[in-house]
């Protein structure tokens, strides 16, 4: 994702993506999330699933993982 930088010039967002997982651990649903930083993601994250259980990546790199208790 492109976004107008404060300097007049254009930079990428980096990329995250978003899996919601069922009690088993196993994938049900993804979505992608564009954000400054590893903490602005984890919070959108947070905000898009705020009950379930998912993973946060971005490319190969996990970022964050919840798990609530059952």
């Amino acid at each position: 994702m492109l976004v107008a930088a404060r300097t007049g010039g254009f930079r990428v967002l980096p990329s995250y993506r978003l899996y919601r997982l069922d009690g088993a651990g196993k994938i049900v649903a993804a979505d992608w999330i564009a954000a400054d930083a590893d903490d602005d993601a984890l919070r959108y994250a947070e905000e898009r699933e705020p009950e379930g259980r998912f993973e946060l990546w971005e490319r190969g790199r996990l970022v964050g993982r919840r798990t609530p208790p059952a």
